[in-house]
């Protein structure tokens, strides 16, 4: 008997892929698990494993190939079908409530007890939400799913390992997952550019594909303020440069990052609306009580934004570290989708290449976003300790905050801009406080 291997669902909102690599061909023999094909999202590159024990009859793609939720990749002649490795359970498990044909907020029948021996189907689920229940301890058949067509998601988990109820999350359907995938490009038909001579066309694909639908949507949808400033990094930079070696060494990278992100989630919890979204649809502003700040990389893929979480429950050592984690996996192309979802404010530094003053695109549904520029050596008049003005050299951080207008207001983001400068000047106050 045949079986048909179609794309799964990789993420919640991820729809299409392009392929990679393809590491199998006609006439292979591979076990249940053994990887198939490598396919790049608009969120991170994912191996797909092989669900079934047998001979593959006929592979459909090949690199470079656009795939969809769906389609047929591999096709596989006879073979056994891979079951969800669940562990021993006892009599009122096996009672276990199966949701996936049950839609959102309705519990399903519970079904028969479970005979010893006998398999049952599959959870509907991606296989970076089935690493979740694994590191989680969920069992995925006790899970509620809210996604289409009986998907159990990554946030069905979190509330089942947290013991909420399922669809109770304000925030479920608000996520750039979601609006990413009901941004299309249109664009109006340009004329033939090559009467004038030669021209070189590559496809617009994955990641840069994604980042066009996600600025063009958050440029409509947001009207965008910035606000700059200016922070006086100096003593700050010593600091870092004291104890980078030492941070290197315990797997951390120190950088001017990591503190801006202690900072802005300082300068978060007096300015709330700074981390929120706003639901127009429903008329109401969802303010988070979580600061996950996401931090943009960028990786030879291309610009790739993943979180920082908990950063107020964080020391700074332990953000450098989870900052170096981060940028290895992203320039390594291994970054998780977990890792690239739930941010609630973003961070981009482009110090590093150079940049100056610069004001970044928000990144939707998200309702701020803060950018740092290069710090150089500037003369700046400030009162000597006599009281007389003075012209001294000082570090001097160009930082831009763009802003979501609909929800706040330009002197609440000169409150929240004068805030982050006070805290990254006094870096003693904001390690001994935050």
């Amino acid at each position: 008997m045949a079986h048909e291997f179609k794309l799964p669902d990789l993420g919640e909102g991820i729809h299409e892929g392009e392929i990679v690599d393809v590491f199998v061909k006609p006439g292979d023999k591979i076990k249940e698990g053994d990887p198939l094909l490598e396919v790049e999202t608009d969120k991170a590159v994912t191996a797909i494993p092989s669900p079934f024990t047998g001979a593959v009859a006929e592979v459909r793609v090949a690199a470079g190939d656009t795939v969809h939720v769906g389609d047929v990749l591999v096709v596989f002649a006879g073979g056994e079908v891979a079951r969800e490795a669940t562990p021993a359970v006892t009599p009122k498990e096996t009672t276990a409530t199966i949701q996936a044909e049950a839609p959102p907020g309705v519990r399903a029948a519970p079904a028969p007890p479970a005979v010893e021996g006998a398999r049952r189907p599959p959870v509907p689920a991606s296989p970076a939400t089935r690493r979740l229940a694994r590191e989680l301890g969920v069992d995925l058949y006790a899970v509620q799913p809210t996604g289409p067509e009986g998907l159990v998601t990554a946030d069905d988990v979190r509330r089942h390992a947290d013991g909420a109820t399922a669809g109770s999350d304000a925030e479920a359907d608000l996520g750039p997952d979601v609006t990413s995938a009901a941004a299309p490009l249109i664009s109006p038909t340009l004329p033939d550019f090559s009467p004038w001579g030669p021209v070189l066309t590559e496809p617009l694909r994955s990641l840069r594909k994604a980042t066009a639908r996600q600025m063009a949507l958050a440029w409509a949808q947001i009207p965008h303020v910035s606000n700059q400033g200016e922070a006086d990094v100096t003593a700050l930079e010593a600091l870092r440069k004291r104890h980078a070696a030492s941070m290197a060494a315990d797997g951390g990278r120190l950088t001017l990052t990591v503190f801006a992100a202690k900072a802005v989630v300082s300068a978060l919890k007096r300015f709330p609306r700074f981390n929120a979204s706003l639901d127009m649809a429903g008329e109401q502003i969802i303010y988070k009580r979580y600061y996950h700040v996401g931090v943009a990389v960028d990786s030879p893929r291309g610009l790739i934004v993943p979180i920082l979480r908990d950063v107020d429950r964080k020391s700074i050592r332990e953000l450098a570290i989870d900052f170096q984690g981060l940028v290895e996996r992203a320039r390594a192309g291994k970054t998780s989708l977990e890792e690239l979802q739930g941010g609630t404010f973003t961070i981009t530094n482009a110090g590093a290449v150079g940049g100056g003053h610069f004001t970044p695109i928000i990144n939707f549904p998200q309702v701020a976003i803060l950018g740092m520029g290069r710090a150089a050596l500037k003369p700046v008049v400030r009162r000597a300790a006599e009281g007389e003005p003075e012209i001294v050299p000082r570090l001097m951080m160009p930082l831009v905050l763009s802003f979501d207008h609909r929800i706040a207001d330009g002197a609440e983001a000169i409150r929240l801009m004068q805030t982050m400068v006070a805290i990254l000047e006094d870096p003693e106050t904001m390690i001994l406080n935050f």
